[in-house]
């Protein structure tokens, strides 16, 4: 079993006003299986954690630490954090004009796992995938996130995690942009992934609908940077039905 431990995390990021702290003093630990969302308002630093994790240079960790098995993850470069198991499905994913789809998810699983993958096989298993996200066939000669819509930016998105198979998944909004139809899809891609591999999923979300598919075992709420409270399911259906004031009037 892996894990995944955030301890006392306070993060800052330097803006045209100065320096804005974002987090300040973040405890998490996710296992192997688990599914952890985390909910709040905006601006309450959600988007921050999972871009710390995945070592976006923006963001200044001030102190605190996350592991990875008891590995230093902030001494580890974005590439080895990816190597060791670390995958984030970000809000808006960017485009990579004159690389195909193919082309990018070959490379990147041979850098992940340090040889290419069997041709057969891997053909084989990305067509399978596709299908279950049922994305066109075509869509593996187009650029990356070229043109795009946003339903299909999140399929791709989940496409990888189901190829690379993570340790732990990083889902940032995953469900922002989506219908009803699409979210039920990159849901069920989601479920997939860890069901065939056991990974542990952090679900960043603002609204529970995508947690009617993706069920968590825990939810932790996150307000000014860090969590004000922490529970099972029915935190977050109190929370669709309270919102928010609660937590930000105390803050």
């Amino acid at each position: 079993m892996s894990t995944l431990k955030i301890t006392d995390l306070h993060v800052s990021v330097e803006t045209d006003q100065g320096t804005k702290q974002i987090l300040r003093g973040v405890n998490l630990e996710i296992n192997s299986g688990e599914t952890h969302a985390i909910m709040g308002p905006n601006g309450s630093g959600k988007s921050t954690l999972a871009y710390t994790i995945a070592g976006h240079p923006k963001y200044t960790v001030d102190s605190g630490s996350i592991t990875l098995d008891g590995e230093d993850v902030l001494e580890m470069s974005v590439d080895e954090r990816a190597k060791a198991g670390l995958f984030l499905a970000m809000q808006y994913p960017v485009e990579i004009p004159g690389v195909t789809v193919t082309n990018f998810l070959r490379t990147a699983k041979t850098a992940i796992d340090g040889e290419a993958p069997s041709l057969r096989n891997w053909i084989k298993e990305v067509r399978e995938s596709m299908a279950n996200l049922k994305m066109d066939a075509s869509f593996s000669e187009r650029n990356v996130n070229e043109g795009f819509s946003g339903g299909e930016k999140k399929r791709h998105e989940i496409l990888q995690l189901e190829l690379l198979k993570p340790k732990f998944a990083v889902l940032d909004e995953t469900d922002s942009g989506l219908d009803v139809d699409a979210l039920k899809i990159v849901s069920e891609g989601v479920n997939r992934a860890k069901e065939n591999t056991g990974m542990g999923v952090l679900l960043i979300t603002h609204y529970t609908r995508i947690l009617r598919y993706i069920k968590p075992e825990f939810v932790h709420v996150f307000v000014n940077g860090k969590v004000a409270e922490e529970g099972g399911p029915e935190l977050a259906d109190r929370l669709e039905s309270e919102g928010y004031d609660r937590y930000t009037e105390i803050a």
